[in-house]
Formats: structure tokens, C-alpha cells, sequence
């Protein structure tokens, strides 16, 4: 059943069309995903179907049982207000009738009541019931003690709390509200694992439906069951979350692409056939070609050139190796501020070629950690050491390194002078700027066009270690999977801050969790990671309850197995990790030896010579992965035959 209709909704900013023909339904339990690049519409298309935004054709049907709720980017905005009073406001009309209603009461109790005072008094009193006025004072305080905050906490102002604490704030208000149909816009922004993993977990047990505005692609695969994507102007609907969307939409333009070749390829064919007619100037000839000219109106007439994807952000990161594979040693760092302690007995190492992630919770301490790597910050105890020949480069999420003056143009060449401007300006088409774009000042960019030229001063630095601070922060899609396969490509070392735990999971070979009493390694990514922390929280529960019952034997027993079957779910995940990147460098092999064997590449001496150093780093690292697969799958078989 339907609770929502588009139709036919066209939206114009002056003279250009933002987007039209918006058509879609959404049925009652619908968990929808709305993807596309940043400006294509997305926030608009939602604020019209809220009515804030007026809109020039078509119309939303919605029909009488549907409430909207909305969560808007910046969620609560900061204010000196209680989280308790922020989340009473939900209830604004039923607060005014009862500022009303006490005004009518006093009235009634000075004197002499008339009859329509007594009346009216009587009306606005059921009124007041009717709407729950009694109890929603109650309702209010208990959304929030269930959302976690207690009693205390819901007077703390509203300014103070985390981002992750304001996303609950506004839970609550939608869950007080009544609505049924959520229209949420990047509700995981400013959220760290932990707040996001709690998000999903609400709204999978969420029974109504909702619209979710978001670039966190693995919170996306998490909640969503549909997904509608806004590309060139035109919306389209998806079965499946953001995986499923992608692989489908691949899977769709390649046929499309090959239709149209068919067709061209047909055309092209007819057409030589009409030649060759023409040649023969006879009568029945020219009958033939009048037939065959109709058959190529009719094919040009039903052919349609498929949708060319949005760019992508185009570039790598070049970089010498360093002498030593040690590239980054801290030993027992320790910091704190107004006498509180952050973090102490912090040990880190990384060696060349990682791509490490520092993972841990909002105000744990990671930009800190950063800053003390970087010497912007001096620890109270503990030292930082680089290997010889490290050149350190550094992505800072709050891109400080800009200067807002500067119009992006001189903000590249003045920290590269010895570019020249063709130079400069072909490397900023690269990050997308282009014609006027590249005179336009950075304070006026947008967050994800600042990122973008951040982004491009660390890669001409020419540095072979990389700390990026949370740097898929302000991009959209297309840009955070072009970083990934830039930084998958990178020839040095990595050290990232991250809550994408899409990124992570595509980048990640070993992370550390950065606790009060140290950071705690794991090798992996993700997913690893979250096994192995479940698979702890589950042995910490087991041996909670079995030393309650004082036996020690089944305990030992109990933590056997537990420690077996979590060995054997990582090595099932190198094996398979290790199988899907074996296919992927044979099918790269096969494609690199393929352009070996074109005439015009086999006699260009530098292409013959760039192949073959690719066809060896290939060979070499399908090597490796094949070894890491046998020795994982022997591994896995011996626990498998000890289990």
C-alpha cells in the first residue's frame, strides 16, 4: 500500500532545471536509500516534499495515515536550551492550548463565571485530554531515559552534547511526533562507530518507512532495502541497498552501452550497403536504397545514447619509498588537558606499505594523537620517532592549511611555484575545477570543494606517508571511491582517521582502537575487527557467568572453542579476501598482457616497457596472495579437523 506518491515533480533554480519527471511510490515498510553527487538535488527534492520547497511540476500524493518526520543535516542546532525543553517542543501546539487553558481557568475562578466562559473552558479541557495533555510531559522524559539520557542529562543544554547525543535528541522529538514516514538527511554525519552502529539498530526495529539522504555506504547497506538514485536530472529506482544498487546499475549501462553499439554497428552496416547500390546506378537499386534509408530512420529514431556517469574525481598519489620499512614508531605517549587525562601508555608502529586506521569514539582523542605524530602538539610523556627518508604529509579534517583569500588557482601554485599555470590548471581539472571555477575564492567553496583542493596540495607533496584525518568527510560517492581506488594505488604508507566503515573495510590491513590506557591493535579490517569484539563480548559474558557458577573446567573448555571458532571465522575471511583479490589480479593480468598483444602498443618501446613493470608488480602480488591463501586455508583445515 502506498503512502507516498510522487509524480512528475519538476524543480527549476531560475532558468536551469534542477531535476524533473521525479516519479516514484513509497509503500508502507519501504527502508529507501537517495544517492547522487553533491548539488544534484537530493536535500531539495525532500524539502519540496515537505512543502518548504515550492516546486513547477507534477505533485506528491500522501495519503491520510502518513505523518512526515524530518531529521535535517545539522541536526539540533546548538542552544542553551535542555535537552529535556529541546525535546518538549515537539509538543509547541499542545502547549499553547495549555497556556490557553490556564488562562480560562483563572478567569473562571475570579468571580462569577459567564456561560460561555464555563463553555469554553469545557471544550479546551477535552480538547487538551483528547491530544494527550495529561501525559505528555511523561511521554517526553520517557523517549529520553529509553534513548539513554538520564534524569540529569536531560537538563544539560543542548549545546554541550555530541553529535551523537543531538541525532537521539532528534530521534526522540520524530519518535513523540508520530511519524510514520522519516525523511532523514545524512543522519550520520558527526557521528562516531559506536552512535552510527545505534542508529542502525533503531532503525531496523523502526516499523514505520523512510527516506535516508546519505555517502555512508556501509550504514546504507545496513538499513536500507531500495535505493533511488538523482543522476542528470532524472530519478531511478533501485531494488536492494547501496551494493546491490551499484552492481545493478553496472550491470545495466553495460548492456545499454552494447545496444547501442549493436545499433551503431547496424547503421554503419545499412549504410555500406546503400554505397555499394549507389555504385551499381541502377534503377532497382535506388529502390533498394529508398528501403534501406527508411530502415536507417527508423534505428536512428529508437536510438538512444546511454546516460554518461557524473566525474570522477581523477587522480594518485606519487611518492619515493623510504630507506627503512619502520616508518613511524610512538612509544608510551601520554596527553592531557585542565588536569584531565586523555589517553597514556599509547604505543604505535607502522611500517612500510600499511594502511593503518585509528578508530575509537568522539572525544577519545584521535586529532590529538594526530597533532602530537605531526609535533603540532608536545605529550607529557613518550616520544615520536620517523624512519630515514619518511616524508610526512598530513590532511587535517578541519582543512586549516587554506587560506580563504586565496582563489584556488593561486592557493595550488602558490604552494608549488615552480608548476607552470598549464601545469596547475591541468591538475585542478583533474579534482573537477574548470574555466571559472578555478578563480572562484576558497571561502566561498563549498565543504567538498575545499576537501578536493586539500585533497590535491597533499598529492603534488610527492609524501610517502600519509596521516589523513577523517578524509572522506564533505565527499560525496563518486569522490570518497575515488580517494579509495587513489589511496588502493598508493605506492607509500597510510594513517587514517575514519568513521567510513565502507573505507575501512576496501583499505584497512591492520587498525588500532585508541583508548584512556592505550591503543589496542588489530590486524584486518572492519568486519575483522567487529568479529573479533563480538567474539570478546561474548567470551567476557561467558566467563562472567560461568565463574558465577564456579566451574572452571567447562570454563576453560567453553574458552577453547570460543577462541577455535573465532580463528576459524578470520581465516575464512583471509581465504575469501584472499580468493576475490586472486580473480582480481588475473583478470588485470589477462587485461595488462591483452594490450601487450595490440600492433600499436607492441611497437611503442616506453608502453611495452610501462606494461611489463605493471605485468610484474601484478605477478609479484598475485604471488603473495596466493601463498597468504594456502597458508590461511591450510590453517583453516586443520582447526576445521581439530573441530
Amino acid at each position: 500500500m502506498a503512502i507516498f506518491n510522487s509524480k512528475d515533480i519538476t524543480l527549476y533554480f531560475g532558468a536551469e532545471m534542477l531535476f524533473g519527471g521525479v516519479t516514484f511510490e513509497v509503500e508502507k515498510g519501504d527502508r529507501i536509500g537517495l544517492v547522487g553527487v553533491n548539488g544534484c538535488g537530493k536535500t531539495t527534492l525532500i524539502k519540496a516534499m515537505r512543502g518548504e520547497v515550492e516546486y513547477d511540476g507534477g505533485e506528491f500524493v500522501k495519503s491520510k495515515e502518513t505523518v512526515l518526520g524530518y531529521m535535517e543535516q545539522h541536526v539540533v542546532r546548538d542552544s542553551s536550551v535542555s535537552v529535556y525543553d529541546e525535546v518538549l517542543s515537539v509538543f509547541a501546539p499542545l502547549m499553547k492550548l495549555e497556556r490557553e487553558l490556564d488562562e480560562v481557568n483563572a478567569a473562571a475562578g475570579e468571580g462569577s463565571p459567564t456561560k460561555e466562559l464555563l463553555e469554553k473552558q469545557m471544550t479546551l479541557r477535552e480538547k487538551f485530554e483528547e491530544e494527550g495533555g495529561l501525559t505528555y510531559r511523561t511521554r517526553a522524559m520517557s523517549s529520553l531515559l529509553g534513548l539513554g539520557f538520564t534524569l540529569p542529562e536531560q537538563e544539560k543544554p543542548v549545546s554541550v552534547l555530541s553529535g551523537g547525543e543531538k541525532a537521539k535528541v532528534q530521534l526522540a522529538k520524530l519518535l513523540l511526533s508520530g511519524a510514520n514516514f522519516l525523511l532523514l538527511d545524512e543522519p550520520t554525519n558527526h557521528l562516531d562507530i559506536a552512535a552510527a552502529t545505534w542508529l542502525e539498530k533503531f532503525l531496523l526495529e523502526y516499523k514505520g518507512s523512510y527516506i535516508i539522504i546519505s555517502h555512508d555506504r556501509y550504514f546504507l547497506d545496513k538499513v536500507t532495502t531500495r535505493t533511488f538514485e538523482l543522476e542528470n536530472k532524472r530519478l531511478t529506482a533501485y531494488k536492494g541497498g547501496y551494493s546491490a544498487y551499484r552492481k545493478k546499475k553496472e550491470e545495466d549501462l553495460e548492456i545499454a552501452w552494447r545496444h547501442y553499439d549493436n545499433q551503431l554497428e547496424e547503421i554503419n552496416r545499412i549504410k555500406g550497403i546503400i554505397e555499394q547500390q549507389k555504385r551499381f546506378n541502377q534503377e532497382r537499386n535506388y529502390i533498394t536504397i529508398a528501403s534501406k534509408e527508411k530502415q536507417i530512420e527508423r534505428l536512428e529514431a529508437e536510438l538512444v545514447k546511454p546516460q554518461m556517469l557524473p566525474k570522477k574525481l581523477r587522480f594518485g598519489f606519487h611518492c619515493t619509498d623510504p630507506v627503512t620499512d619502520e616508518i613511524m614508531t610512538a612509544k608510551n605517549l601520554q596527553i592531557g588537558f585542565d588536569g584531565e587525562k586523555l589517553f597514556s601508555g599509547v604505543d604505535i608502529d607502522v611500517r612500510k606499505h600499511e594502511r593503518v586506521f585509528l578508530l575509537g569514539a568522539n572525544g577519545s582523542g584521535k586529532t590529538t594523537l594526530f597533532k602530537i605524530l605531526m609535533k603540532q602538539l608536545v605529550p607529557e610523556t613518550g616520544n615520536v620517532a620517523y624512519g630515514a627518508g619518511v616524508k610526512v604529509g598530513y590532511y587535517d579534517q578541519l582543512m586549516t592549511g587554506l587560506t580563504d583569500s586565496k582563489t584556488v588557482m593561486n592557493e595550488i601554485w602558490d604552494a608549488y611555484p615552480k608548476m607552470s599555470q598549464t601545469q596547475v590548471r591541468t591538475a585542478l581539472g583533474s579534482f573537477l575545477f574548470s574555466g571559472e571555477d578555478v578563480f572562484k575564492t576558497v571561502g566561498v567553496l563549498s565543504g567538498g570543494e575545499k576537501a578536493r583542493v586539500a585533497l590535491l596540495k597533499l598529492m603534488l607533496s610527492g609524501c610517502n606517508f600519509l596521516l589523513l584525518d577523517e578524509p572522506t568527510n564533505h565527499l560525496d560517492i563518486n569522490s570518497r571511491e575515488a580517494l579509495e581506488d587513489a589511496l588502493a594505488g598508493y605506492g607509500g604508507t597510510v594513517f587514517i582517521i575514519s568513521h567510513d566503515r565502507y573505507l575501512i573495510n576496501k583499505l584497512a590491513t591492520r587498525l588500532y582502537k585508541l583508548t584512556p590506557a592505550g591503543a589496542v591493535t588489530f590486524t584486518g579490517n572492519y568486519d575483522d575487527y567487529l568479529a573479533i569484539s563480538e567474539g570478546e563480548q561474548v567470551l567476557s559474558a561467558a566467563k562472567a557467568k560461568e565463574q558465577t557458577a564456579g566451574d572452571s573446567a567447562n570454563k576453560q573448555d567453553y574458552k577453547r572453542r570460543k577462541e577455535m571458532q573465532s580463528d576459524i571465522r578470520k581465516l575464512n575471511t583471509r581465504v575469501q579476501r584472499a580468493e576475490k583479490r586472486i580473480g582480481e589480479l588475473e583478470a588485470e593480468i589477462a587485461d595488462v598482457n591483452g594490450q601487450m598483444q595490440l600492433p600499436d602498443v607492441a611497437g611503442d618501446y616506453e608502453k611495452v616497457a610501462e606494461l611489463s613493470e605493471r605485468l610484474g608488480a601484478l605477478q609479484s602480488e598475485l604471488d603473495a596472495q596466493t601463498e597468504e591463501w594456502a597458508a590461511a586455508a591450510e590453517e583453516l583445515e586443520r582447526l576445521e579437523d581439530q573441530g
